[in-house]
């Protein structure tokens, strides 16, 4: 092959060879070149698998692009400095303001967050610290049962059946209707009209269940249609090969979004203090109502970021892990 001729069309690759160098055609020898033990090892082949060797001004190994992508040694060091001048920034506003010796006292006094945590029932006001269980077992329970009424709800609207062609009707308008209405009135609704009802059992049940129904209610209408968003993405050829394995891979995709509702749910469980349930929450509110001070509502704002921040951080990394093993599958 003469050398004008390396370039014409009908050469797909004039710079790769399996046999020799790019150069060995022409008969200019290459002592640094050996044959490539696979195809990942090759020029060619590195360059599709994503690595080999990259020009000098690309901006992937730039000084430049690696600054902008914040990049280098001295990306922890600049976090650390703008994370520091932010949060001193954020102080010292507080602490210059006119009225922050007051603010200090109303929601961060140490002796009244103490005395919040702790409560004391002879003087009227109850153990923010203890009644936080209180949120813990409403926020297990109604999670359960969230996950089950949901999961039933979603595979009613996925049903094609003509059979259940008014159930899906009914489930429809129940999800219309309890992801329309607030929370807090459907739990003033549970919790004053079915005790006005006078049922034989429904009717004599304390307020932490009646809250706990609310939520259930309310919260399920959301979860149904995260269930039926993970139905919908698993891909038809999957659908078509095998029925009974669409349900695991559908909620392997929605874990993420089901643990930003149930963060949510555990936040949502102080609203069941309106029926006079001593949660959290409502331990908080009587011992700022007795004392005159507001410290309380700091110590039961700590309680519930303890709770949840660590469930928003496993979201975090489950939402992080997704990523990776999409791109890995990906990845040709």
């Amino acid at each position: 092959m003469d050398d004008n001729q390396a370039g014409s069309p009908t050469d797909p690759d004039p710079g790769f060879s399996a046999v020799g160098p790019p150069g060995a055609a022409a008969g200019v020898p290459d002592e640094r070149w050996h044959a490539p033990a696979s195809f990942g090892e090759s020029g060619r082949g590195s360059r599709l698998l994503g690595g080999g060797w990259q020009p000098p001004g690309s901006f992937s190994r730039s000084r430049r692009g690696a600054g902008l992508l914040g990049g280098g040694r001295s990306g922890p060091v600049i976090s650390t400095v703008s994370t520091l001048v932010v949060l001193g920034a954020l102080v010292a506003i507080f602490l210059l303001a006119p009225g922050a010796r007051a603010v200090e006292h109303a929601f961060f006094s140490p002796q009244h967050m103490w005395q919040a945590f702790i409560g004391d029932p002879r003087q009227g006001y109850y153990s923010v610290g203890a009644a936080i269980w209180l949120n813990i077992k409403m926020f297990i329970v109604a999670e359960i049962l969230i996950l089950l009424l949901a999961l039933l709800i979603a595979l009613v609207r996925q049903s094609a059946h003509p059979a259940l062609f008014p159930i899906r009707i009914l489930a429809t308008g129940y999800v219309d209707l309890f992801r329309g209405v607030p929370l807090i009135l459907v739990i003033f609704a549970i919790g004053l009209g079915v005790p006005a009802l006078g049922l034989p059992v429904a009717s004599s049940q304390s307020n932490a269940v009646y809250g706990v129904t609310a939520l259930v209610l309310s919260y399920s209408a959301y979860v149904s249609e995260v269930y039926r968003a993970g139905l919908n993405s698993v891909h038809q050829s999957q659908v078509a090969a095998a029925r009974y394995v669409i349900l695991p891979q559908a909620v392997r995709n929605i874990v993420p979004p089901l643990l930003n509702d149930f963060i949510s749910l555990q936040k949502d469980t102080a609203l069941v203090g309106v029926l006079g349930t001593i949660e959290a929450n409502k331990a908080a509110e009587i011992y700022s109502e007795q004392v005159f001070n507001f410290s309380s509502f700091t110590v039961a704002a700590i309680l519930f970021l303890i709770l949840t921040i660590p469930l928003a951080r496993f979201t975090d990394h489950l939402i992080e892990r997704d990523r990776r093993r999409r791109l890995a599958g990906a990845t040709p």
